[in-house]
């Protein structure tokens, strides 16, 4: 069984729930979600929602809201089982759903890596059970540690503005492609005292972390070692850094909107890539010499609206020694985050690295061969023609070698497909398209089209489409 703690601390003045009671997700119909280790900051937190809604429900005519407790179940300590059981039954005790992931993370996973996993797994559930609003404990102390640890590593204004109350879950922390998730911090105004007094009030118990006690932790350093002597030097020292974190927070979102207006003329969508957006490198130079934390600041927007970390200083400075050395028409690649930052035709475009899973899915494709109305005026590859080559194997799926020579249209020259690709402005690194090969010739490019001189207008035809 889980250990549990009973803590006598003195009851603050204000009321804890009442102040949690303000911060809930209001006016949605969709089901509410509390990440719920079993810790006491989230037991606190579970404990006060049930009770507000509770008290909504009795004055309401309306449907309850459907609650889901998730617990992450991170394997590393010999106790977890316990701790899922432990949320499990407290789940049931309130008559609310449950559901856990169980993460398989190696032994020296960092804690950035196990926060992106629980992160990931947390939208994962969220997903399956059409979960919108996900609340999570975090409070006024992780707030405050938040802050030194990012102001430790030399962070800037957005990395001090530490965690905000409320955001939309974005590729920073979850790589699931799903509709839209809302985090909640409800506690994050109040601090620990206040939470274990909340505790004590109400009788709660929870199990405690033995990993929390560890110093190889940084966090755990901080919280332990660090902030304790800085309430002993200044008193009230933990408020005073989530106060600053909330006026940084204001400063950020100051910065974003001068990031906007600089970058009105810098910033454009993606050709191959609508949703994201490019920069373009000449204007960007233009105002870097005129006002260079200007410049810097439209760059770390950028990266931030693409989900990705913030450059060091040097690394930074780098970047612009290079795009001033370079021409406009020269190609630059710059390795960041897991991917790389590419100069091409006078833009800056962000791709991620494949990766060994994402290689094999993308080889993982066929041609298919979509069968034409008899009466449509649409041209196709003679369904005969097609059959007997499958018939024969003479089918074949290949990659670009390079030389390859292509005819899309009636009218338009042989081509090789390299010539095609930069008239379609497609980047080189997305060239390596499949290739569609019958009796050993060419016959259809993903991405390109079909060639004409193999088309007929009449009898039974088929257009091949690539399908990944």
């Amino acid at each position: 069984m889980a250990n549990s703690r009973k803590l006598n601390s003195k009851l603050p003045s204000r009321s804890s729930s009442r102040a949690i009671k303000t911060q809930l997700p209001n006016g949605k119909d969709t089901a509410i979600g509390i990440a719920l280790s079993g810790g006491l900051d989230s037991m606190v937190l579970f404990d006060a929602v049930m009770r507000n809604l509770s008290a909504q429900n009795a004055n309401s005519k309306n449907q309850k809201k459907p609650i889901w407790v998730f617990h992450i179940h991170h394997g590393l300590q010999k106790s977890a089982d316990a701790w899922l059981d432990f949320c499990a039954l407290a789940a049931k005790r309130k008559k609310v759903h449950f559901d856990f992931r169980l993460l398989q993370l190696p032994v020296n996973t960092n804690e950035a890596e196990a926060r992106l996993a629980r992160y990931e797994a947390l939208a994962d559930l969220c997903e399956v059970h059409g979960v919108s609003d996900l609340l999570l404990a975090h409070h006024q102390n992780d707030q405050a540690e938040t802050v030194l640890l990012q102001l430790l590593r030399g962070a800037g204004v957005r990395g001090l503005s530490g965690m905000p109350m409320t955001r939309t879950m974005g590729q920073v922390e979850s790589n699931i492609e799903a509709k839209s998730i809302t985090l909640w911090r409800p506690l994050l105004d109040l601090s620990r005292a206040e939470l274990e007094a909340y505790a004590k009030q109400y009788r709660l118990q929870w199990v405690e972390d033995p990993s929390n006690r560890r110093f190889m932790y940084r966090r755990n350093a901080v919280r332990h070692a660090l902030l304790p002597k800085l309430e002993l030097i200044q008193p009230g020292a933990i408020a005073n850094l989530a106060r600053s974190a909330k006026l940084l927070s204001e400063s950020s979102h100051l910065l974003e909107r001068l990031a906007e207006l600089d970058g009105a003329e810098i910033l454009q969508s993606s050709k191959t890539a609508p949703l994201e957006t490019v920069l373009k490198v000449k204007p960007l130079l233009d105002l870097y010499k005129k006002d260079a934390a200007a410049a810097n600041n439209v760059v770390r927007y950028w990266l931030n609206q693409l989900g990705l970390a913030m450059p060091s200083v040097e690394r930074l400075q780098s970047w612009w020694l290079d795009l001033q050395r370079v021409r406009s028409d020269a190609r630059l690649e710059f390795m960041h985050d897991g991917g790389v930052i590419r100069l091409w035709r006078g833009q800056l475009t962000y791709e991620a690295l494949a990766n060994q899973q994402d290689v094999l899915k993308a080889s993982a494709g066929k041609w298919v061969f979509l069968p034409l109305p008899l009466r449509s005026k649409r041209l196709g590859l003679a369904a005969e023609w097609v059959a007997q080559a499958q018939l024969s194997g003479m089918i074949e799926y290949r990659l670009r070698k390079g030389g390859e020579r292509f005819q899309k249209t009636a009218r338009g020259a042989t081509k090789t497909l390299k010539n095609l690709f930069q008239e379609q402005a497609i980047p080189p690194w997305q060239r390596q398209a499949p290739l569609l090969f019958i009796d050993n010739e060419l016959v259809a490019v993903a991405g390109i089209g079909v060639s004409h001189p193999h088309l007929v207008a009449t009898g039974k035809r088929v257009w091949p489409e690539w399908q990944a």
